[in-house]
């Protein structure tokens, strides 16, 4: 008995860039903190990076780190948050990052997105968000994927309850 072909599945491609986040730790910047962690920069990932964070330079005060192999896929779903991020008049790199509860010395990378709407959904799970610019190449390379996939909401005319019309023009 023949059977019928069957269509091939195939997992649809999502543009992606692989990047490396490059955070600092300062020591005792002020008499209420031991430490105090910021996102410097979202780099491109290069192979000499390996895939484990590293220590870049440590002088005691200021300790500069590492954090390679982060994907970054864009989703259509997620246009909308592209679209803010690029309308924002700075468009910028979103990276979640955590502190070790167990050693608060130590800090990393978590997340990496360029979707303004995940970065709010984030904030409001009370994960700490940096942000850094986002260089012009990649602007313009979320720009096309956003002209392509951003489908602004039509706002439907709101009809006012017939309550709210004179007698004579309810219908």
């Amino acid at each position: 008995m023949p059977t019928s072909p069957r269509p091939e599945v195939r997992p649809e491609v999502r543009p992606e860039v692989r990047v490396a986040v490059v955070m600092e730790r300062e020591a005792n910047p002020n008499q209420w903190e031991a430490w105090r962690y910021k996102v410097v920069d979202v780099v491109a990932q290069e192979p000499a990076f390996g895939d484990q964070p590293r220590v870049l330079r440590d002088d005691g005060k200021l300790q500069t780190s590492l954090f390679p192999g982060f994907t970054l896929q864009l989703f259509a779903d997620e246009a909308e948050g592209y679209f803010l991020n690029l309308n924002s008049g700075a468009p910028v790199w979103f990276v979640v990052w955590r502190v070790d509860d167990e050693d608060p010395s130590r800090a990393w990378a978590e997340r990496v997105s360029l979707s303004y709407t995940e970065a709010g959904r984030w904030l409001d799970a009370q994960e700490r968000v940096d942000n850094v610019p986002l260089p012009h190449d990649l602007a313009a390379w979320l720009q096309a994927y956003v002209a392509e996939h951003h489908k602004p909401e039509v706002k439907k005319e709101r009809r006012r309850p017939q309550s709210f019309l004179p007698p004579e023009q309810r219908r």
